[in-house]
Formats: structure tokens, C-alpha cells, sequence
């Protein structure tokens, strides 16, 4: 549901839809990961640029959209959410595209194989952390709807499900890290210690898109706490 209505006149354009905008290119950054990911096990490295490449080139569009809306923000008292905690929401999102990029670009950059040991679980793994933007997305996506009930009513208690089911994915890419940590540990005298370093920091990496995606859901959740 648009909020142009609801925010007309005095009250300028609505910046929640920018917002959302912004959410679904991140989403769409991030998404890029597991077919990024499946080239790596393949060692398929014209396949592994080519997707680092969308990753960059989404970032670039992402970056350029939230530029737009912190450019365009009105500055005025009449907008019915802070400035403060849209502003923090966009950093949170930007945030996402930001390390999907440096992952995608590490790996390529270094052309990071990845052992045989952890393909299957890694692949379930970047899924999961691809769920939690996902649902973060679509928590944000209700943001109007929030807007329009002055964050009150029926809506808040959809939202705060969404969030504890963001929560549920977040917990659940935590569990699968420490997994793969662990068969990484298991193996990881028989492989190169720069390897080593560099497949800790893309698995701690991809577990931090989960935890930035969970960030958004938190943030939202403190705004409808007030």
C-alpha cells in the first residue's frame, strides 16, 4: 500500500518507498552469492566473474539509491517516523550489499577454492544467509503499512513475527557456520595456512550478511517498540 496519501501535502513524499526500493536491490546483491558460490565448487572462474561482476554492478545501483533518498529525505517535523531511524535502516541495508560485494570480490580476487568437505553444507549455508535478507525484505515491505496504522493495531504483531522469524533464520546460519568452521578445523593442517585465514574470513563474511540482514529486523523492531 503507497503512502503518498498519507504523507501528501505539507508532508512531502514518503520515503518508505525508497527504502523498500533500496531493500530489494540489496536483496537482489545478495542473492547473487549462491550462484557465485555454486561456480566456486564447479571452479568454474568465467562463471565466478561473471557474478562477481552483477554483485558490483547491483551494489553500484543500491548505492545510487540510497544516495537518492538520503539527498531527497525531507528535513521537516511532519514525517511519521524519525529521520534518524530511517537513516540507520538504510546504513543497515547498504550494509548487506557492502559485504556481499567484498565477498564476491575476495573470492575472485584470490580465486578461493573451496575443500570438498564443506561444498554441500556451504551451499545450504549461503542459502540460509540469502532467507534471512529475504525476510528482512519483506519485513521492511510492511513498513507502510506501518506508517499508515501509526504503528499500532494488527500490523505490529505481523511485522514482530516476521522479525522473530528472521531471528529463527539468523540462529539457524549460526548453527551451520559452526559447523563448517569445524570441518574447515578438522582439515585445515592439510592445506595452505593462507588458505586457511582467507576461508575463515569468507565464511565469517557470509555468515555477517545473516547478521546485517538481522540488524534491519532489530532496528524495525526497536521503532515499533516506541
Amino acid at each position: 500500500m503507497a503512502v503518498g496519501g498519507y504523507m501528501g501535502g505539507i508532508f512531502g513524499t514518503s520515503p518508505v518507498s525508497p527504502l523498500q526500493k533500496h531493500m530489494s536491490k540489496v536483496y537482489a546483491c545478495a542473492s547473487e552469492l549462491v550462484p557465485l558460490f555454486n561456480a566456486v565448487i564447479n571452479e568454474d572462474w568465467d562463471e565466478v566473474a561473471k557474478r562477481q561482476q552483477i554483485i558490483s554492478n547491483l551494489e553500484k545501483e543500491a548505492d545510487v539509491l540510497k544516495k537518492e533518498l538520503r539527498l531527497n529525505l525531507p528535513k521537516g517535523l511532519f514525517m511519521p517516523v524519525s529521520r534518524q531511524d530511517l537513516l540507520e535502516v538504510l546504513l543497515m541495508q547498504d550494509r548487506i550489499a557492502n559485504k556481499a560485494k567484498d565477498i564476491a570480490g575476495t573470492i575472485l580476487g584470490r580465486r578461493l577454492v573451496l575443500p570438498e568437505v564443506i561444498h554441500e553444507d556451504y551451499i545450504r549455508f549461503a542459502e540460509r544467509c540469502v532467507a534471512a535478507c529475504k525476510q528482512a525484505r519483506k519485513a521492511i515491505n510492511e513498513f507502510d503499512e506501518l506508517v499508515e496504522t501509526g504503528f499500532s493495531g494488527h500490523e505490529i504483531q505481523i511485522v514482530t513475527e516476521m522479525i522473530n522469524k528472521l531471528d529463527d533464520i539468523e540462529s539457524d546460519t549460526d548453527n551451520l557456520q559452526a559447523e563448517i568452521r569445524s570441518q574447515i578445523f578438522a582439515i585445515e593442517n592439510d592445506l595452505p595456512p593462507v588458505e586457511v585465514i582467507f576461508l575463515y574470513l569468507i565464511i565469517q563474511s557470509t555468515g555477517d550478511i545473516a547478521d546485517r540482514a538481522q540488524n534491519v529486523g532489530s532496528r524495525l523492531q526497536l521503532m515499533l517498540a516506541r
